[in-house]
């Protein structure tokens, strides 16, 4: 690859990576920086520069809290002027054309960047793939409603800021991949956590018809009836709520009007408070963030169930599932340090339940009329079990509630689908403890681990070379399976199974018939999203 390539706002220059066939482009616009008038509207196209623009160092992330940018622990400066993307590739030309993966970062809707050395790309670009990432605002500069706002714009629609970026990334990237060896016509979006809440938005939204052709959300999707939903970020708003809960902000911080608004430093905006939206019931003591996307009739026409009843999402091959031990679902190991320890819930966070007192009173919250048989299916006598149980219980929840939403996606689209259930307790942060945590697949996926893959037993190495097969086939044919790779089988509404990977690689059942059959009763009782 060249690494003087052109693009539609001049030329940039990239420089080798460790592996000297793979080049890193880093900190390009794709947008207009979002600042004075520019903030709280769609992006822009960046302003085109004179001579050949170097990509040695990333953009700035995002407006975020101080303390959470810590949590990145990526050493770049916080700016307003945020909107840039990387592109990792191997590709000796333009003539390759490779698959395009864009990355989608987690964070709640609230946190991160396209920078954080788990997402680097060399390794996946090393492998035949286009690799990019990029940020989006975050928090109330990606998420802010008010009605002043909804009349400024031509659409009626306030609050999408931060999804409308992710669209102008993937236009830049339509309309600019070609010169990095990149397939405009085989791109896939990628995210984990509110990452993966925006790849199902985006999934749904007219705006990006014809942008992407595959997805995969990593954790999160979930059945439209499924309470759970609620609390997470994937949990949308709808624009009267929405913009109730935009004045409110707007008045605690001095502003009246949208003009005053902007007109405060952007410092004065990132006030580190993060206050669940308490005004979802979510059958729980959790709560989804306040600032969120918002079912705005425009970029998300309607929200999930009606969505997929009519079958207007977008028509692309998608791959999701869910992780051993996350939505409330702990390993044992842990069990005694949750239950001495105070836990504060996060925004967007299950509920852990870990004695006994708490398993029961969040069964009878839950399951209401159905709490006696939820205990009798999910029994307890002492603090130990009601662990056990409650992860269980959170473990087929989570797996029942996927299939069902594979069962409503598929009944509309013509394209493949995947799931599977991430099952490798991976080492934890230094600690000695092993989890298949949220997140944890990203490092195996990526082959970017925070200590270094020299941390890594054989055992790891051959899952993270199975798993990244899985899916660099996927991104470039919509089919994860390939030689040398354990079978795995495409979703059916007919066969209550998911691919299990990690600690082994087989299909599983979803739960026994017995709990299958309690949950889908209860999740009838349910409103739907």
């Amino acid at each position: 690859m060249p690494h003087v390539v052109a693009t539609e706002a001049g030329p940039v220059e990239g420089l080798p990576c460790r592996d000297r066939s793979v080049t890193v482009f880093r900190g390009i616009p794709y947008a207009a920086p979002p600042v004075g008038d520019l903030r709280w509207r769609p992006p822009q196209p960046p302003p085109r520069w004179e001579g050949v623009r170097r990509t040695d160092r990333f953009g700035p992330m995002c407006p975020q809290a101080p303390t959470d940018a810590a949590a990145t622990g990526v050493d770049v400066p916080m700016s307003e002027d945020c909107l840039s993307l990387n592109i990792w590739t191997g590709a000796a030309s333009s003539a390759e054309l490779r698959p395009v993966l864009v990355w989608i970062y987690g964070g709640g809707f609230r946190e991160g960047t396209g920078a954080h050395p788990r997402y680097d790309g060399e390794n996946l670009a090393r492998k035949g793939l286009v690799v990019v990432t990029f940020n989006y605002r975050l928090g109330a500069f990606g998420f802010l409603a008010t009605p002043e706002l909804s009349d400024e714009s031509p659409h009626g629609s306030s609050g999408n800021y931060g999804l409308l970026d992710c669209v102008a990334a993937l236009r830049w990237v339509r309309d600019n991949i070609t010169p990095f060896g990149g397939d405009p016509g085989r791109v896939t979006i990628a995210g984990q956590s509110a990452g993966a809440g925006a790849v199902n938005f985006l999934a749904m939204s007219p705006l990006t018809k014809g942008l992407f052709h595959r997805a995969i959300a990593q954790s999160h999707a979930r059945y439209a009836r499924d309470p759970e939903l609620r609390y997470l970020a994937t949990s949308y708003r709808l624009p009267a709520d929405a913009e109730r809960a935009g004045v409110r902000y707007a008045q605690e911080h001095g502003a009246r009007t949208a003009r005053e608004l902007r007109t405060l430093p952007w410092r004065k905006l990132v006030d580190g408070r993060h206050p669940p939206d308490t005004a979802v019931e979510t059958a729980g003591a959790a709560g989804p963030p306040l600032f969120r996307p918002v079912v705005d009739g425009w970029l998300i026409p309607a929200g999930y169930d009606e969505t997929y009843a009519k079958g207007s999402q977008n028509d692309v091959d998608y791959l999701t599932g869910n992780n051993l031990d996350e939505g409330g679902a702990v390993p044992e190991t842990m069990v005694a340090s949750l239950r001495a320890g105070q836990r504060a819930i996060r925004p967007g966070s299950p509920s852990i339940h870990v004695t006994l007192a708490q398993h029961v009173a969040a069964a009878r919250r839950k399951f209401g009329a159905l709490a006696d048989e939820f205990l009798r299916l999910y029994p307890a006598g002492t603090d130990d079990e009601a662990a056990q149980a409650s992860s269980r219980a959170a473990r087929d929840n989570s797996r029942l509630s996927t299939w069902l939403w594979g069962v409503d996606w598929t009944r509309h689209s013509t394209r493949t689908l995947y799931t599977y259930f991430w099952t490798h307790r991976a080492p934890e942060d230094g600690s000695g403890l092993r989890r298949a945590s949220h997140g944890s697949e990203i490092d195996y996926v990526f082959g970017n681990p925070a200590h270094g893959t020299a941390s890594w037993s054989e055992e790891d190495h051959e899952i993270a070379r199975t798993l990244s097969s899985f899916w660099i086939n996927f991104v470039a044919t919509g089919d994860p399976n390939g030689t040398g790779l354990p079978h795995w089988p495409g979703f059916s509404p007919d066969t209550a199974t998911v691919m299990e990977l990690g600690t082994h690689f087989r299909p599983m059942r979803v739960a026994d018939p017995v709990r299958t059959d309690f949950w889908f009763r209860f999740f009838q009782t349910q409103q739907p999203w």
